[in-house]
């Protein structure tokens, strides 16, 4: 069984809006795309930035750092320098409310 929790209502996380939330201690980064509503590890496997301060350019997740890039929806990495993909969590909407699950 997959334990989800409510981090925040979908109202308050506009498309193109990224913000960072703490799910069971883990600071998670939501992203609202076009193509939905992802949640990722909020620190850039590279040098350990926080990704929330970074940019969201429609489905690409830019670190502030450096300018590593990933994919929102599968974590994988777009662009140098980071060379490992950040871990996603599950995500769904519940009644408004974005719930995330973690990932181990």
């Amino acid at each position: 069984m997959t334990d989800f929790t409510a981090v925040m209502q979908l109202a308050e996380l506009p498309a193109g809006a990224m913000r960072a939330c703490t799910v069971a201690g883990r600071e998670i980064v939501l992203c609202h795309t076009r193509e939905g509503v992802f949640a990722l590890d909020n620190t850039c496997t590279h040098a350990e930035a926080r990704l929330c301060e970074g940019r969201l350019r429609a489905t690409r997740l830019v670190c502030p750092l450096h300018g590593a890039s990933f994919d929102v929806r599968d974590g994988r990495v777009l662009g140098p320098p980071a060379e490992a993909a950040l871990t996603t969590h599950a995500v769904r909407i519940v009644d408004g409310a974005i719930e995330v699950a973690l990932s181990s």
